[in-house]
């Protein structure tokens, strides 16, 4: 089995600064599972011992992956993986935006997509006449290696150049062309993954799962964004900031 002494040689040829190569090599042997789920590191001493860099270093690394999220440090217990992502309700990002800023590499694999007219629910949502024109994206959302949510977003069809606009993030295909929403309506519900969504995502039929539901619109008021994703319950938290009025 891989170990993250053997990530770490890999990682002597990038030319980065010692601290960032520990902090990739961290990265990869979490999605290698070289450390499982909630699995403390061992200490900062033996990780400095093992890899032959000094206690600074390696403080140096866990202190900026503790900042991202990746580890937590629980005192008087250790470093710990945090296999989480913690995504702010109150904000209307991307998930591209949300995995970027975990110091993870958002990609997509494509299920699906299309060009159509509406379905008489997407004429309701998006307030659109029976037959006007959509685009329909289908994907597996992935941070890194690991599948962490199911993507399927209808788009109105005015809103992009064409289906191949869209690459690796939704939002960024449509800020190219004015149309990025810029306020939301979400909905949050809990599901348990069915057979195929469980196989898509790598995890086990009757898993706990999240289904968001969001309605994106432009400055003007016109909706231009129906999306709904099946996010994996033991990847994904979801946080708001409340307030009284």
């Amino acid at each position: 089995m891989t170990s993250l002494a053997d990530i770490m040689r890999g990682m002597r040829q990038t030319g980065l600064p010692l601290y960032q190569q520990l902090q990739r090599a961290l990265r990869e042997a979490v999605d290698q599972r070289v450390f499982g789920p909630e699995e403390a590191l061992p200490a900062e001493r033996q990780l400095a011992a093992d890899l032959a860099i000094s206690r600074i270093t390696v403080r140096k690394a866990i202190d900026g992956l503790v900042d991202e999220g990746l580890l937590v440090r629980r005192p008087g217990s250790g470093n710990f993986i945090n296999t989480r992502i913690e995504k702010n309700f109150a904000k209307l990002t991307s998930f591209s935006e949300d995995i970027r800023a975990r110091g993870r590499i958002p990609h997509s694999v494509w299920l699906k997509r299309s060009e159509g007219t509406v379905t008489p629910e997407e004429a309701l949502r998006l307030r659109l006449s029976p037959g006007a024109p959509v685009y329909r994206f289908n994907r597996i959302r992935f941070a890194d290696d690991v599948p962490m949510c199911l993507e399927y977003a209808t788009i109105v069809a005015t809103a992009l150049p064409s289906l191949e606009a869209v690459d690796v993030s939704m939002y960024e295909a449509l800020e190219k062309t004015g149309n990025r929403p810029v306020r939301a309506l979400q909905r949050l519900s809990a599901l348990l993954l069915n057979a195929e969504q469980a196989q898509l995502l790598h995890t086990r039929e009757g898993d706990a799962g999240l289904a968001v539901e969001r309605l994106g619109f432009l400055r003007d008021g016109r909706a231009v964004e129906f999306c709904r994703s099946i996010f994996r319950g033991d990847m994904y938290d979801f946080v708001a900031e409340l307030s009284t009025p």
